[in-house]
């Protein structure tokens, strides 16, 4: 649905030559002209006008001086840097244009009458002049020479077996004569006809074709012949094939034109000479001639060159080219050039350029050369609200195709409605003031602009919607026309106003062709005045511009117009003023932005707030500003706020420009997304934007074929749900999300106050039954902004309700509320949803409130029954569990009411109910709640049912473990109570939890149970509190202290065991050898002096003071030796492991980035032989993990983690000895008690110097950045080396063992321990 625009013409009417111009080439490394006369070979600049060089065919006698001579072909050489030039006389000339030395490299004594060269110019043909071929090198030596006309078909020559035949057919009444073959009889060619043969290349320069005059017939005859000049087809008989004859680059079809009896059209034959497909000229059988078809380099336009027939009354006729496209197998007629009457301004050369495929060349009979730039545009309506109809306007000659994308999609060629003009349409332009987008001017051929607008006439509503008299509904009212303006504009060439905007209902704006090289002139038109009957649009003022307008491009949104230059360049034009003018196009910071190339597409865009330019060049670079935003884009589209994207890699990419800055945009539109982001869509290869509804979600893509697609972007549709959203429409919103698939959720999580408060209005919008059900059934408690449809980062941020309570509760509640308050009659089957749907369902209010329908049915008006409320309520839960929980309500009636709607089998519910019925109330729910498993329930009910029925309580409470529940339900005095405590006492005791059982058996009465239970448990105070309740004889209590002290001492709990073999043993010699045994030796000379028993600090105290000396040094000798040597051990590893991070960095390179991450892994990459898998701990607890991760540090040399496991060592030592403060203080005052000065000394200095030395370590084994736990690193900077060794270090490393051996141990230096007395 794309038109041709033209965005700059060249016009050079200053070059002047004898004669007139007979052939021309276009020169594809300079772009300049090659133009041959009768005279002379003339290289020409278009752009500047400049004779670059002039040869002259006449002084060396190749040409007649007289001017009768004819030059029959010309082709650039680029490769020799010379002109190949053929004459009719038979000679070819080979020019060089540096030395303009001629030379004549071949002759024919019958002359020639065509020279044409293959694309790949490594052949060439010529056509005698006795209609021969001859088939040259590129070195012009010849390879064969073959006539024209021959009798054979050629090599494809067409096999047939006979089936089918026209003579095996039955022919019905026709009878048998109409078996006989009859010959076609082909008319002569027509008089205007040159006769001249015509030759033409495929693109690939494997075949060309021959158009030549049959001497058999006189008609045209089309011959394929192949690269060895071997025929290959010849074409079938076609009656008027005219002169016209060029074969489509891309290969798949030869153009020609054909005459027939009421209609003149552009035929296609294959290469095989069959016919195969046309397309009508709109004119009249005798009205022109077509002189020449041309197509463009890329086979997208077809030109067609033609004369008209007959002189007008002033003797001339008039010139004129078409331009031709296709689509859907629709042929378009995008341009039309008239050239006027004036034969000096009519084409006498006309050609396409070979590197850019939409320019197109021409010189006049006048010496004047014309050069046409086009491209390729979408006229579509720019409105931003919902008046606008998302209007596309298409060029189809003198007719407007436009469909409306808002009321349906139409696919080409057909179209919402058609304008039809009197003239070929050249510009379409819709208005771009707000509201009244839909209306469109055309730009005719003839000069004139014609504006549409929708009817005057509206129907009345109350007649109900339009229709047709076929009773068709009118969807869409077509425009029509209001008003036709003829333009008064000084006009020298077809396509004098060019760029046409209308921006304004008064204002146009045009580009005109300025009288000086290389500048541009912008014309503001605007209507007469209104007395002036002959609507003309006259030129309020006028613009000079420096430099070649290519585009402009107009915002609605803040009235601005851009314009670009050719070399990229952009300006602003300020339009609205009494003097316009044009300034540059400014940043923020005042410096001036131009696109680096020229761009075929522009559009205007606030990014962050800052207007930018948004241009789109034909190598698919997307550009903003200077800035490239992507280097793979198709098509683009600004719409309000979003930018939509097309690329070649099949994708339809959506960006919200507020939400991003230029630089955010390049990075969004150059990372790889997921096909989870919302701003990424796959689209079918090839597709182009042609629009997007305003106010709606829908996207329309072009395939390359011509067909169209609509896809709701999805973000493009959350945008607009939020906007439905904001606006309180949710009806809308909701219709769209059922549509579209977006979740329901979106309806509550994007503003949840707003939604409560406006439940109501909710309600009111979806009034119906099934749409509130869905949209309750769909609740979850997930945040769906938060998760699937995360708001853009601008947005402002909507209040939500305090978390605690849940998400799906509170909506069902709210709406619950508020259906019953307004209709709850209406509502019915929404209330029960909401019940249903809650986070703990509520089944039996829901059960309830169907019992209630059932017991009262309501007398209103399109009420819902009981039936129907329990079938929906067994549609949205399953049967069984609707049966169980309505025998939970222990409803009989309402339990049968379920089973009977359900499928179950009468056999297995009725017993069941008539047994329950028999039972005693309380036993009866009992026996429900049992067999629904609500043991809590059963108990409680069980309970009730008296002493009879204790046991099978007390068996319950055992099986389900309810003890807690049970005790609170039976009396404390009770002797139940006490059977349960004894029972939930055995159960504490099998768990491990004696001494809780002691506790409940002694509060029931149970003193000697109790007993056991504490003493199993070593809780020594409550066993000799029980035991004096009892009371213990006291050889028994005695023994019983023994007993515990036994077990306390084997708890390594010295002081306790001492006081109960001094206290209640009274044994106080054993109780002082438990002090000494545990080092307390101040409470063990407390005892000794109490119970005067000093003889035991000779015998006892002083061998375990000297004992406890040794072995304190001996740790400490060990620990002190153990602790340098894993010092010493640990640098070597960390000088190992340095030397190998340089290997690495030396393979990787001086400036590699993850230099840093080998000095953690390296020791992964050294020649180690040992390896660790820790897989299989996963999934233990985090105590066996942390043991499993220190069973891994491994201290022998060379393992993978032997600098952690030496650290993990060190920080070992270090606490150890650190935790000696104490009971070394204690140990150095005995000493020094009993005289013990010098080995008290002794290890004072020991230990002294033990903590010194650990201390001093501190900053050399716990060294600052170790902790940093480096991630896998990947990048487009990485390596194959970095990268294992990232993933290595990750996989080795044990995290939560790190924090610990990594952190420095802090010394207790508070704690004082030294002696002073002591030196």
């Amino acid at each position: 649905m794309r038109n041709l625009k033209l965005l700059k013409s060249l016009r050079n009417a200053e070059f002047q030559n004898p004669g007139s111009p007979q052939a021309f080439a276009v020169r594809a490394d300079t772009g300049a002209i090659l133009l041959a006369s009768e005279y002379s070979i003339t290289e020409f600049e278009p752009r500047t006008g400049q004779v670059l060089s002039e040869v002259s065919l006449t002084a060396d006698g190749f040409l007649p001086e007289d001017g009768s001579g004819k030059v029959v072909g010309i082709q650039d050489m680029a490769e020799l840097e010379s002109v190949c030039v053929a004459t009719a006389s038979g000679d070819v000339i080979l020019c060089n244009l540096l030395t303009k030395q001629l030379e004549c490299v071949g002759s024919v004594d019958s002359g020639l009458t065509t020279m044409s060269w293959s694309p790949d110019e490594e052949l060439v043909t010529l056509i005698t002049g006795q209609e021969t071929v001859i088939m040259m090198t590129k070195d012009f030596e010849p390879i064969t020479e073959v006539g024209i006309h021959q009798d054979d078909f050629g090599e494809e020559k067409f096999i047939t077996v006979g089936w089918g035949k026209k003579e095996t057919q039955f022919h019905g009444s026709e009878g048998k004569q109409a078996a006989q073959k009859k010959t076609v009889e082909v008319q002569p060619a027509l008089a205007w006809d040159d006769r001249r043969p015509r030759v033409t290349w495929r693109g690939d320069g494997q075949l060309f074709a021959v158009s030549a005059i049959c001497p058999q017939t006189g008609a045209r005859k089309v011959r394929v012949w192949n690269r060895e000049c071997v025929l290959q087809a010849t074409s079938e008989p076609v009656n008027g094939l005219e002169q016209a004859l060029c074969w489509k680059p891309s290969g798949s079809l030869i153009a020609c034109t054909q005459r027939q009896l009421n209609k003149h059209s552009v035929v296609f034959m294959e290469k095989n000479g069959l016919l195969h497909g046309d397309f009508t000229l709109p004119l009249s059988r005798d009205q022109a001639k077509v002189k020449e078809l041309l197509w463009n380099s890329d086979s997208c336009v077809l030109a067609v060159w033609l004369e008209e027939m007959n002189p007008g009354e002033d003797g001339q006729i008039d010139t004129y080219i078409q331009l031709w496209t296709v689509g859907n197998y629709h042929w378009y007629l995008k341009q039309s050039l008239h050239f006027g009457r004036d034969p000096q301004k009519a084409p006498v050369c006309v050609s396409w350029d070979p590197e850019r495929p939409l320019r197109l060349h021409m010189v006049t009979r006048g010496w004047t050369s014309l050069t046409y730039d086009w491209g390729w545009t979408t006229e579509r309506s720019s409105g931003l609200n919902a008046t606008d109809n998302g209007n596309v306007a298409v060029i189809d000659g003198d007719k407007i195709l436009v469909t409306s994308f808002r009321q349906g999609v139409v696919p080409p060629p057909m179209c919402t409605f058609e304008l039809q003009l009197t003239s070929e349409v050249n510009q379409v332009t819709f208005l771009c003031q707000p509201q009244r987008t839909n209306q469109l001017a055309a730009f005719t051929a003839d000069g004139h602009i014609s504006v549409f607008g929708p009817s005057t006439f509206s129907p009345d509503p109350a007649d109900g919607p339009s229709k047709t008299a076929d009773s068709f509904r009118i969807v869409s009212h077509p425009l029509v026309l209001q008003t036709k303006y003829s333009v008064v504009t000084e006009q020298e060439e077809p396509l004098a106003l060019r760029q046409l905007l209308w921006l304004r209902e008064d204002v146009f704006l045009g580009l005109s062709a300025a009288p000086l090289p290389g500048t541009s002139t912008l014309l503001l038109l605007g209507p007469g005045l209104p007395q002036d009957a002959t609507h003309t649009i006259t030129v309020r003022s006028q613009v000079e511009v420096e430099g070649v307008v290519i585009s402009m491009t107009y915002c609605s949104q803040t009235s601005t117009v851009a314009l670009q230059l050719e070399d990229g360049q952009t300006r602003k034009l300020l339009w609205d003023r009494p003097e316009p003018s044009v300034k540059d196009w400014l940043d923020s910071s005042s410096r001036s932005i131009n696109f680096p190339v020229p761009c075929v597409q522009m559009a205007i865009c606030t990014i962050a707030g800052e207007e930018h330019l948004l241009g789109l060049t034909d190598r698919s670079h997307l550009y903003a500003g200077d800035t490239e935003l992507a280097s793979n884009v198709s098509s683009f589209l600004v719409y309000d706020d979003f930018l939509l994207v097309t690329t070649y890699s099949h994708t339809c990419r959506c960006l919200q420009l507020s939400a991003h800055t230029v630089q955010g945009l390049q990075t969004a539109l150059g990372a790889d997304k997921n096909q989870n982001d919302e701003t990424t869509r796959r689209v079918e290869r090839g597709s182009r934007i042609v629009t997007v509804v305003p106010q709606d979600t829908r996207v329309i893509l072009q395939m390359p074929r011509g067909n169209l697609e609509t896809i709701h972007h999805r973000a493009l549709v959350l945008a607009q749900l939020r906007k439905w959203l904001d606006s309180l429409r949710f009806r809308d919103a909701f219709v769209c999300m059922r549509k579209l698939r977006i979740n329901l959720n979106l309806i509550y999580d994007h503003n949840p106050k707003v939604f409560l408060d406006n439940i109501k209005t909710f309600l009111a919008q979806l009034n119906t039954i099934n749409y509130i059900n869905l949209f309750l059934t769909e609740l979850k408690e997930e945040d769906t902004t938060k998760t699937m449809y995360p708001c853009p980062r601008n947005s402002p941020q909507h209040c939500h309700l305090a978390a605690g309570r849940k998400k799906v509760d509170t909506v069902c509640d709210a709406l619950r509320s508020c259906m019953e308050s307004m209709d709850p009659h209406h509502y019915c089957l929404s209330v029960l949803t909401a019940h249903v749907k809650k986070s703990v369902p509520e089944l039996e209010i829901a059960l309830h409130k169907v019992h209630q329908l059932r017991v009262n049915p309501p007398d209103v008006a399109g009420a819902v029954s009981a039936e129907e409320a329990l079938k929906y309520l067994l549609f949205l839960v399953n049967v069984n569990d609707l049966y169980e929980h309505s025998l939970g309500t222990y409803d009989f009636d309402l339990v049968l009411m379920v089973a009977e709607k359900s499928q179950k089998d009468p056999k297995e519910y009725l017993p069941f109910l008539n047994k329950l019925k028999t039972l005693e109330p309380n036993y009866q729910r009992y026996t429900i709640d049992k067999h629904l498993k609500r043991y809590r329930k059963a108990l409680h009910h069980l309970s009730k049912c008296g002493e009879e029925h204790f046991p099978e309580a007390l068996d319950l409470v055992k099986e389900q473990n309810l003890y807690t529940e049970a005790l609170r339900l039976y009396p404390v005095n009770s002797p139940q109570y006490k059977a349960l405590s004894c029972a939930y006492a055995e159960h504490l005791v099998e768990h491990q939890q004696a001494e809780q059982a002691g506790l409940l058996l002694w509060r029931c009465g149970e003193p000697s149970r109790a007993l056991q239970a504490f003493v199993s448990s070593s809780s020594w105070r409550h066993a000799l509190c029980v035991a004096q309740q009892v009371p213990l004889p006291p050889d028994q209590l005695a023994l019983l202290a023994r007993d515990l002290a036994e077990k306390l001492m084997e708890q390594r709990r010295y002081t306790e065991a001492a006081l109960l073999l001094d206290q209640y043993a009274k044994d106080c010699e054993e109780a002082i050898s438990a002090l000494i045994i545990g080092a307390v030796w101040e409470d063990a000379l407390r005892l000794v002096y109490m119970h005067n028993r000093q003889d035991i600090i000779e015998t006892n105290l002083k061998p375990a003071l000297l004992e406890a000396f040794s072995t304190q040094m001996s740790f400490l000798e060990a620990q002190t030796a153990t602790f340098v040597r894993h010092k010493n051990r640990l640098a070597v590893v960390r000088e190992l492991k340095e030397k190998a991070r340089l290997e690495l960095l030396d393979e990787d390179g001086a400036n590699c980035p993850d230099g840093d991450l080998y000095s953690e892994a390296s020791s992964v990459m050294t020649n180690s032989k040992y390896s660790h898998s820790n897989s299989r701990i996963s999934s233990r607890s985090s105590k066996n993990r942390r043991k499993a991760e220190r069973k891994s540090l491994s201290l022998k040399e060379g393992s993978p983690l032997e600098d952690r496991a030496l650290m993990h060592a060190l920080t070992e030592m270090f606490t150890s000895v650190d935790k000696m403060r104490e009971e070394v203080h204690n140990l150095l005052k005995t000493l020094v008690l009993f005289q013990f000065d010098q080995q008290a000394e002794k290890l004072q200095l020991a230990y002294e110097e033990a903590l010194l030395l650990m201390e001093a370590a501190v900053p050399e084994v716990w060294q600052e950045g170790l902790s940093q736990n480096q991630a896998p690193i990947t990048g487009p900077n990485s390596t194959a080396n970095s990268i294992t060794a990232s993933f290595q270090q990750q996989k080795v490393t044990g995290t939560q063992l790190d924090a610990e051996i990594f952190r420095p141990p802090k010394m207790r230096n508070n704690i004082k321990w030294k002696l002073i007395v002591l030196k």
